[in-house]
C-alpha cells in the first residue's frame, strides 16, 4: 500500500446532490452537458480550512437517477458536466494538495447500459448474471433493485472492463477508489483486478464498502486496502444515543483487532446514513468526533456534518434525499453553521495533523460505565487521552498520563479529568 493514506483526511461529498442536480425526474443520461460539477471547486478551499486533504466523491459516471445504475464508467454524468469540467477539479484539488477518490460502481449497472441493452436485444450477456429463459434474457438484480442489473464477476470480460475503467480515470489523475457494495462481490474478483491496476498505477489506494462479515478475511482475500468500519459506526451512535459506554467500548475493542491487518475508512457520517447531529443530538456531536479523530483509522467527515445539520435517511423511495442535500454556492453562504461543532471539527482534525502515528494506534479502555468513558490511545511515550460524559451531572474520572487539554470543555486536575454535564475533553500526555 502507498505511503500517502497515513496522513489521509477525507472530506466525503455526494456530487448530484451537491450541485442540486435533479435525481429522478427529468433525468436524460445523453443530455448536454449541465456544468454543474465546477460548484465544488468553490468548497476546495474549505476543505483545507477544515484541515482535510482528500475529497472522497460519490459517482460522477453517466446514469439514470442517483448515480448508482450507470450507463457509460467512461463519461461523465451530464448533469455535471463533461471531461473538461472533471480536469478542472482535478488540477484545482492538486494545486491545494488533496487527493481525490472516485466511486467506483462495479457490482451492477443501470437497465440502460448499452451492453444491457444489447442483451434485450438478443446479443451478448457475457457481463451480467442470469439466465436465458424461453429466449428472454432474466437477469439478477442488487439486493431486489430491478433497476440494478448485477454484473458476473467470473467473467474475463467483466474483469477486463473494471480494469479499464480503472485505469482510464487514474491516468486522468484521481488517486484511488472507493468500491461500491463491495461486500457483494467475491473477494477473489477483486483479487483479478486490483493487482493488474496496481502494476500501472502503484500509489493508487482502495476502499471497499464493507458493511459487515470477516474483515481481515475479505482483505487478505481481495487485496483491498481498507474497509469502511460500519460497526464502530454503530457503536459510536448507539453508544452515545442510547447512553451505553458498554457498547461503544467492545466496538473499540473489536476496531483494535481489524488494525493488525488493516487501517479501516472510519466515519460518523455517510451519503447512506442519518446525520450524526440527528443520531445523537447536537450537544453530544463533539462526543463523536472525539472518538473518530483519537482511534486508529482513515476518518472521513460528510459533507455538512461540520455545520451540525441534521437530516434523518429513511427506508423509502428517495429516502436517503435529505442527507443528501443541495449546498450553497461558497461556504459564505452557510447561514445555519452551529459554531461549536464546527469548532470541534477544526481542533479535533488539528489534533489528528499533528498526531499521524494515531493512523494505525491501539486504544485502551481505561474506564466505562453506561455514561462515562475513558479512552487512551498511545505509541511509545506520545498518547491522546478521551474523556466523555453523558450524564447531566459532572463527573471526575482518571486522566490516565494526560498533561494538557488540547480539546473540549473539561479541564485536568489531580490527575483527574473534570467534565462538567454532558461534557468531553480530549487530553494529550
Amino acid at each position: 500500500m502507498p505511503n500517502w493514506p497515513e496522513h489521509a483526511l477525507w472530506w466525503h461529498l455526494y456530487p448530484l446532490g451537491f450541485v442540486g442536480a435533479p435525481i429522478r425526474d427529468g433525468v436524460d443520461p445523453d443530455a448536454e452537458p449541465a456544468h454543474r460539477l465546477d460548484r465544488i471547486d468553490a468548497w476546495l478551499d474549505h476543505v483545507i480550512e477544515l484541515g482535510l486533504n482528500g475529497l472522497l466523491l460519490g459517482p460522477i459516471f453517466a446514469s439514470e437517477t442517483h448515480g448508482y445504475d450507470t450507463v457509460d464508467h467512461f463519461r461523465v454524468d451530464p448533469r455535471l458536466g463533461d471531461d473538461a469540467d472533471v480536469d478542472r477539479l482535478l488540477a484545482a484539488s492538486r494545486e491545494r494538495g488533496i487527493r481525490v477518490l472516485f466511486d467506483g460502481v462495479f457490482n451492477h449497472v443501470g437497465r440502460g447500459h448499452p451492453a444491457f441493452r444489447a442483451v434485450r436485444d438478443g446479443g451478448d450477456a457475457t457481463l451480467f448474471r442470469g439466465a436465458w429463459v424461453d429466449g428472454r434474457f432474466e437477469p439478477e438484480v442488487f439486493e431486489g433493485h430491478g433497476a440494478l442489473v448485477a454484473l458476473d464477476h467470473s467473467s474475463d470480460a467483466t474483469v477486463e472492463l473494471v480494469v479499464d475503467v480503472m485505469c482510464h480515470w487514474l491516468a486522468r489523475g484521481i488517486d484511488g477508489w472507493r468500491l461500491d457494495a463491495a461486500y457483494a462481490v467475491p473477494p477473489e474478483f477483486w483479487a483479478r483486478v486490483l493487482p493488474r491496476v496496481r502494476e500501472r498505477f502503484p500509489e493508487s489506494w482502495f476502499l471497499g464498502e464493507v458493511i459487515h462479515g470477516d474483515g481481515p478475511a475479505i482483505v487478505n482475500a481481495s487485496t483491498m486496502d481498507a474497509l469502511t468500519q460500519y460497526e464502530l459506526w454503530q457503536g459510536i451512535w448507539h453508544g452515545i444515543s442510547d447512553g451505553n459506554f458498554f457498547e461503544l467500548s467492545h466496538a473499540i475493542e473489536r476496531h483494535g483487532e481489524l488494525l493488525a491487518t488493516y487501517v479501516p475508512q472510519t466515519f460518523v457520517g455517510n451519503h447512506d446514513v442519518t446525520r450524526i447531529a440527528s443520531a445523537v443530538g447536537p450537544d453530544l456531536v463533539p462526543h463523536a468526533l472525539a472518538v473518530l479523530f483519537t482511534v486508529g483509522g482513515t476518518p472521513s467527515v460528510y459533507a455538512g456534518d461540520e455545520f451540525g445539520w441534521t437530516a434523518v435517511k429513511e427506508e423509502r423511495e428517495g429516502g436517503d434525499d435529505a442527507v443528501r442535500p443541495a449546498f450553497p454556492a461558497t461556504p459564505a453562504d452557510i447561514a445555519d453553521a452551529d459554531e461549536r461543532i464546527l469548532a470541534a471539527h477544526r481542533a479535533l482534525i488539528a489534533l489528528r495533523r499533528r498526531h499521524p502515528w494515531l493512523w494505525r494506534a491501539r486504544t485502551d479502555v481505561v474506564e466505562v460505565t453506561n455514561s462515562t468513558l475513558v479512552l487512551r490511545t498511545g505509541v511509545d511515550a506520545e498518547a491522546v487521552i478521551v474523556a466523555l460524559n453523558l450524564a447531566d451531572s459532572p463527573a471526575s474520572l482518571p486522566a490516565a498520563d494526560a498533561r494538557a487539554l488540547s480539546a473540549g470543555d473539561a479541564t485536568l486536575r489531580d490527575a483527574r479529568a473534570e467534565l462538567p454535564p454532558r461534557g468531553w475533553g480530549v487530553f494529550e500526555a
